[in-house]
């Protein structure tokens, strides 16, 4: 057998195979594939990010703790519960305990809907407080924020309409911002929104829903009296109107007599979802909210949360519904340590504030709103204040209407009242100038 012999090697091409009307073919060949290099050298840009995460913004709150985080701050800007009062030791005892008897139930994956467990003594506590609520009326969620986030994916398409109270709960304005909501406020005084307000705003904007913080809200700290509640009910029934009732301040009352949810009023609970949370009651680090809707609602709102995240951590539910046995005790506590903060702040106002501020009064919760007289900015005021080592929140980014730029919001649970005694002390140093 023989073989074959090689070909013998091709000669480069040679000037001489370049003619006048160019490069012979071989070299004209090698264009393309430069091109190629060089584009990949030079990836296409990808995409850009969507619409909505460029129209809103971030927290203001969040932006001024990140800048007054120095321990010599005094800091009423924020809206943490205090860390002191944290029972440590009561929760601690209630993971351990799951980790002991139940491990393998509270370190596997949960229903969507939430541990029995905990919606069952939930729906008890619920119904104690006045509203009859079966555990299969409830949806537990990663804190009550992100119950707010799965009803704006169960009820808004963009361009729909929202309206809110003014000034409004900051972290609402956000979600339905990134919803692509159209947000309204509605006028009220000092009692809330007013109903025939928001009749007509109903009529005129035919809105999806109202939000309504109506206990201790968040940033003005009023309570909407139980009258005025009514006539809110009222207006959804005639209208057809969904109401969010969000309610993560209402154990926390220091005077006064409890206010009926709205859910619970005469024709109001096929139209109003419930919000609650175990943040400022037990500790946020947990992140367990809960929702109480009609069952469609729910039922969509707990599609969304599988698409978010399948279910809130089962370890925390389970170490939650075993502290609840003990959690009105150190509720308790808390109440008693906050009303003194509260009335440690009252107490120093009048002579921190310039004269013609007016402030609230709240019966609970953790918010004092202020306004000054004009012409004071709080938003120009602050960097000055910063410089006294104490902080507060400007009412600005609260408004989803027209600003009053007077106003500021001040949080009184996190300091002892000798720290709120010279936090005080130094807002009106910062305000004098």
């Amino acid at each position: 057998m023989t073989t074959a012999e090689p070909a013998a090697p091709t000669a480069a091409p040679s000037r001489a195979a370049t003619t006048a009307a160019g490069p012979a073919p071989a070299v004209a060949e090698a264009a393309p594939a430069v091109a190629e290099e060089a584009s990949a050298a030079a990836p296409a840009p990808v995409p850009p990010l969507a619409a909505r995460a460029h129209a809103v913004g971030g927290s203001p709150v969040r932006d001024i703790l990140a800048v007054t985080a120095r321990p010599e701050m005094i800091n009423f800007a924020g809206g943490l519960p205090a860390p002191e009062l944290f029972d440590r030791e009561g929760i601690a005892a209630a993971f351990q305990e799951v980790l002991t008897r139940t491990p393998a139930q509270a370190l596997q994956y949960s229903t969507t809907e939430g541990e029995p467990t905990l919606r069952t003594a939930l729906a008890a506590r619920i119904t104690a407080r006045g509203l009859p609520t079966t555990p299969d009326d409830l949806l537990i969620t990663t804190g009550s924020q992100q119950a707010l986030s799965l009803l704006a994916t169960a009820l808004l398409e963009p361009g729909d309409t929202v309206l809110v109270e003014n000034p409004c709960y900051l972290a609402a304005l956000q979600v339905f911002g990134l919803a692509g909501a159209r947000v309204v406020a509605v006028p009220g005084d000092r009692d809330g929104v007013d109903p025939g307000a928001l009749e007509e705003a109903v009529r005129r904007e035919r809105p999806k829903l109202l939000y309504l913080v109506p206990t201790f809200q968040n940033p003005t700290g009023r309570t909407m009296p139980a009258p005025r509640r009514a006539e809110i009910a009222a207006v959804a029934a005639r209208q057809g109107l969904w109401i969010v009732e969000d309610d993560p301040y209402g154990e926390l009352r220091y005077d006064g007599a409890p206010v009926p949810w709205i859910a619970s009023l005469p024709g109001a609970g096929d139209r109003t979802v419930l919000l609650g949370s175990f943040s400022k009651v037990m500790a946020p680090g947990l992140r367990l909210g809960w929702l109480r809707a009609p069952d469609g609602l729910r039922r969509a709102c707990s599609v969304a949360k599988q698409a978010a995240d399948l279910h809130t951590p089962t370890l925390n539910q389970l170490a939650a519904a075993r502290y609840l046995d003990v959690l009105d005790t150190h509720v308790q506590h808390v109440r008693a340590v906050y009303g003194e903060r509260r009335d440690a702040m009252l107490a120093g106002l009048p002579s921190a504030l310039p004269p013609g501020s007016r402030w609230s009064r709240p019966e609970g919760g953790m918010f004092l709103w202020v306004r000054l007289p004009e012409p004071y900015d709080t938003l120009a005021l602050l960097p000055r204040v910063v410089e006294q080592n104490v902080a507060y929140v400007p009412g600005a980014p609260f408004y989803a209407g027209t600003p009053d730029p007077t106003t500021l919001r001040l949080c009184f649970v996190t300091q002892t009242p000798e720290e709120i005694a010279e936090g005080l002390r130094r807002l009106g140093r910062g305000l004098q100038g």
